[in-house]
């Protein structure tokens, strides 16, 4: 576990971060294959009428491109259209230990939660902002469209699902806090990405929410699976009846007719 100062502990995640932030003993430890850099945690949602303007297709064959961004400063967006589980670019920079990773934070005295790192694993640090590329600029969203996936110790964004041009591409970026989840923590990371299912901060719901969720998720099934047995055997006996009436109406049929008397 690495050891960080109590402003390296606060700092926000940009990218699909995930940060493990002890807030009393001021320590950090950023699980692998997740980049830790800008924080977009307090930009307002920018009204549509001032969203920036979809690209133009590319003349030189690009896929996306970094520009302005509806959500928080730069983004990155699509070009042209992008498949389902596409790899649209390398998140690259310098690699350096976390020696190194400590000695340069902050990357900027007057922003001190703007960084570019990505961790690799518990000795190697990818700095984005030495020899990086237009990953680094990705915003979050609690809906995102695309992941980070590492492999071999090389990380690439890939698409999650069909992704249109002038789409931006988003992470979660799924910060993890073992503080518990008060108030002002909650305030101190709120989500502007505007999704419809936005959980409001950029916090991850912690292992609790989880299993109540998927309890209440296993619930509902149950619950659903229970009405569904409910209907079908409702639906049997509805048949059985229309059956030994169908019989009923047969037997009645096959009897033989009384001759009246003259």
């Amino acid at each position: 576990m690495h050891h960080y100062n109590s402003g390296f502990s606060r700092m926000y995640a940009r990218g699909c971060a995930r940060i493990r932030a002890h807030a009393h003993m001021h320590e950090l430890t950023i699980p692998k294959k997740y980049p830790v850099s800008k924080n977009q945690a307090n930009a307002p949602i920018a009204p549509l009428s001032s969203m920036p303007p979809a690209p133009a297709p590319a003349a030189d064959g690009r896929r996306i491109q970094t520009r302005r961004s509806g959500v928080h400063g730069k983004g990155v967006f699509a070009v042209q259209d992008l498949a389902e589980g596409e790899t649209l670019i390398e998140y690259v920079g310098e690699v350096i230990n976390w020696k190194e990773a400590l000695r340069r934070h902050p990357h900027d005295p007057k922003d001190p939660n703007h960084t570019f790192y990505f961790h690799i694993d518990e000795d190697h640090v990818i700095d984005a902002k030495h020899g990086g590329n237009s990953s680094r600029w990705i915003n979050h969203s609690c809906k995102p469209n695309c992941e980070a996936d590492e492999e071999d110790g090389r990380v690439f964004i890939k698409a999650l699902r069909n992704i249109k041009a002038g789409e931006e591409l988003f992470y979660d970026y799924g910060l993890i806090i073992d503080a518990p989840y008060t108030k002002k923590l909650l305030a101190e990371y709120p989500c502007w990405c505007g999704a419809r299912n936005c959980r409001g901060t950029l916090l991850a719901p912690k292992d609790e929410d989880k299993k109540k969720a998927k309890g209440k998720k296993k619930s509902a099934k149950k619950s659903e699976k229970k009405s569904e047995k409910k209907a079908e055997a409702k639906a049997d006996r509805k048949k059985a009846e229309k059956k030994a009436d169908k019989k009923a109406d047969q037997k009645a049929d096959k009897k033989p007719k009384k001759k009246k008397k003259d």
